[in-house]
């Protein structure tokens, strides 16, 4: 039973024990206009413009935040262009030529500790906004805005539990780079004054949990521990990943920042040290590419922008002309691509290239094994069937809103029912 496990561990992540390479030169980018959280923007470039690394290009509005849109090469804006965005719609882009030589504006230069020992919240908040650092593990929530919180903080939670399969983008990133994540760890409990900070990580991940430990002894100064947590998904659920490392739950809407606790990703840690220390927004961000689709899963640097058909053809291309499934994110919380033709935006942490394989759907046989992994204690059965139905009313007291999205439901539905697709159009009938 052990080599069992071991097997299949082995198969779902066949980049755990690759170092990463880079791509960082791509003859072009593409900078979404619009996102998720974005339904509006203003573009500030034309066609022929000539912009370096940082550039604003344009500002993004969410409504209640705004968001700035940087160059991550430097070079010519071609112009305005339609493709896949990580979500697997099409969005519009600005396309713009790389002339690799990779220069950068006066605004990136790098801050002294002294100066940046004397930053106030206000202070970090300025920056992260004018840098437009998001969540990188996904959610591309706006940094700045948990920032703005008047509640006093006591605890920042480092995620870098990275809970879905295949997914290495942060354990690579933890075991390559982790004095950068000391460095924004270090802002983060200067800006918020908190008491103590904790990593987050994978019981089974003894290599993280080595190179972590002893790169936090080298900040004694420091009161960072690093805690593992379960191995079961969905651990990295934000409120799961509080009750498990704190002990504290946390109502399903409420806020963290309302329990003295504050969230980030590993990589957002990251941002955060580059945006502070150097004034820089993020460039770059490590992508992983694997399945069994492809030749050569990898872990990879990348450009913010970098198209996918440029990093399949890095990583040896398809294993055959068979029929491929391609997932931008987590095979539990990704989305399904149509085709190559996408861009890797900020928060693409990887996509998921594997051989095509026919499932047939069967009818519900009311076994609730759907209701009883939920995390959110939802009913997916009911709320498919209120789908179905146009049934607005009935989704709000099934409490369709409160769903997360991880895909638990269908993954355990013996039926083979895809619930969380249902359940992803009875949150937008609602919205």
């Amino acid at each position: 039973m052990i080599a069992k496990t071991r097997e299949i561990d082995d198969v779902l992540n066949l980049t755990k024990y690759l170092p990463t390479i880079k791509y960082t030169k791509p003859k072009r980018i593409y900078i979404a206009v619009t996102n998720a959280r974005c339904a509006k923007a203003e573009v500030y470039v034309k066609p022929g413009d000539k912009v370096k690394i940082g550039t604003v290009l344009g500002k993004r509005d969410g409504g209640y935040f705004e968001q700035n849109m940087h160059s991550t090469v430097s070079g010519t804006v071609l112009g305005l262009v339609k493709k896949f965005h990580r979500s697997g719609k099409l969005h519009e882009f600005i396309e713009i030529e790389n002339d690799f030589k990779d220069e950068r504006v006066d605004t990136i230069y790098e801050r002294s500790e002294e100066e940046i020992a004397q930053y106030t919240r206000e202070d970090f908040t300025r920056i992260v906004k004018e840098n437009a650092l998001v969540g990188l593990g996904g959610s591309s929530f706006p940094t700045y805005v948990k920032f703005q919180t008047t509640d006093p903080i006591d605890y920042i939670l480092i995620d870098g539990i990275e809970c879905e399969p295949y997914l290495t983008t942060d354990h690579r990133i933890m075991l390559e780079r982790p004095e950068l994540i000391m460095q924004g760890i270090k802002y983060a409990l200067q800006a918020f004054g908190a008491k103590k900070a904790f990593i987050c990580i994978k019981k089974k991940y003894d290599d993280v949990y080595d190179v972590l430990t002893a790169t936090a002894a080298r900040f004694p100064e420091l009161p960072i521990e690093v805690k593992r947590v379960g191995n079961y998904y969905p651990q990295g659920y934000e409120i799961e990943m509080i009750r498990s490392c704190l002990g504290i739950k946390i109502p399903y809407g409420a806020r963290p920042s309302n329990y003295g606790i504050i969230t980030l990703n590993v990589s957002t840690a990251v941002g955060l040290y580059r945006a502070v220390k150097f004034n820089d927004p993020v460039i770059e961000r490590n992508f992983t590419l694997t399945g069994d689709g492809i030749k050569h899963p990898s872990n990879i640097r990348i450009r913010i922008g970098t198209p996918l058909s440029d990093l399949i053809e890095l990583c040896g291309g398809y294993v055959d002309d068979e029929p491929k499934v391609l997932i931008m994110g987590g095979p539990m919380m990704g989305a399904n691509l149509l085709r190559d033709d996408a861009v890797c935006t900020k928060t693409c942490t990887s996509c998921i290239c594997l051989q095509e394989k026919k499932v047939e759907e069967e009818n519900c046989i009311r076994c609730a094994s759907c209701v009883y992994s939920c995390p959110a204690g939802l009913q997916p059965v009911n709320i498919m069937n209120a789908v179905k139905a146009g049934d607005k009313d009935a989704l709000v007291k099934l409490r369709v809103k409160d769903c997360i999205l991880c895909g638990m439901c269908t993954y355990t539905c013996t039926s083979k029912i895809n619930l969380a697709e249902y359940l992803t159009k009875g949150k937008r009938l609602v919205k």
